[in-house]
């Protein structure tokens, strides 16, 4: 389709997903992420199918976030597209128990990393007219679950600022989509109990779970409607959850 798309947190799950879901498709990426490695091999994969502009930076980093979005080549400028997919779960602990730099490390993530982008690329998208913003939120940003206290709070922040966006955004011609995954097997849960694969792999034990791919499928029909069509909200998760509480696992 030949539109520039910039994703946040493109070195794995969703993100990678998206870069290479719409890489097929034949637009442009600007992908970004702190791995760097990662970023050049997914640049190097991708050669053939789409144009890559890899970005390294930290979504929390304020300044570094302004200083990679402007320094991007003119000719990259017109962002038809931004993926908010950066983000992140730590620990999952009750209240009194959870480690206050987790708390820290998922709110500057989640929510200000969200706003410094956003920030920071709609002065390369209003002047268009159009454009569209798609946040990756959360099933845990619908309902609070027991031990998710700070991460179900940065979702529902999430999913407020997306409504915010939408209503402030309105005269700019500029959409914004909140999508809601739940359970999806990524490396998600892995990061959540800081590398502990065992206690990662039993989340998922009972039903399939969501891939990478199905949430990039959502995200790409979402970016494929009609010029005039907005699809605001949408929550996704695998037949076997009903919400961001209720499951139903066999064995």
């Amino acid at each position: 389709m030949n539109r520039t798309i910039l994703i946040t947190g493109a070195t794995s799950g969703f993100g990678e997903a998206c870069a290479r879901k719409f890489a097929a498709d034949g637009d442009r990426l600007i992908l970004t992420g702190r791995r760097k490695e990662r970023l050049e091999g997914l640049q190097r994969e991708l050669e053939g199918k789409a144009r890559v502009l890899p970005l390294v930076f930290d979504v929390q980093d304020r300044k570094a976030v302004f200083a990679a979005v402007a320094g991007i080549p003119e000719s990259w400028k017109r962002i038809d597209i931004l993926i908010n997919n950066a983000g992140l779960a730590l620990g999952r602990d009750f209240f009194e128990d959870a480690d206050l730099d987790d708390w820290e490390t998922m709110m500057q993530t989640n929510v200000m990393g969200l706003l410094y982008v956003t920030r920071a690329v709609l002065p390369l998208m209003i002047p268009t007219g159009k454009g569209h913003i798609i946040n990756m939120g959360s099933v845990a940003g619908k309902e609070v679950y027991e031990k998710g206290n700070a991460y179900c709070g940065s979702k529902f922040a999430v999913d407020a600022l997306s409504r915010g966006m939408r209503i402030d955004l309105l005269r700019h011609g500029i959409k914004v989509t909140a999508i809601h995954p739940g359970a999806a097997e990524t490396e998600f849960s892995l990061v959540r109990f800081k590398g502990d694969a065992e206690q990662a792999k039993k989340i998922y034990q009972g039903f399939q779970p969501l891939s990478a791919e199905d949430v990039a499928d959502v995200v790409y029909y979402c970016a494929s409607m009609p010029a005039h069509v907005c699809i605001n909200d949408l929550v996704v998760t695998p037949v076997a959850q009903a919400d961001g509480i209720y499951f139903y696992k066999k064995g």
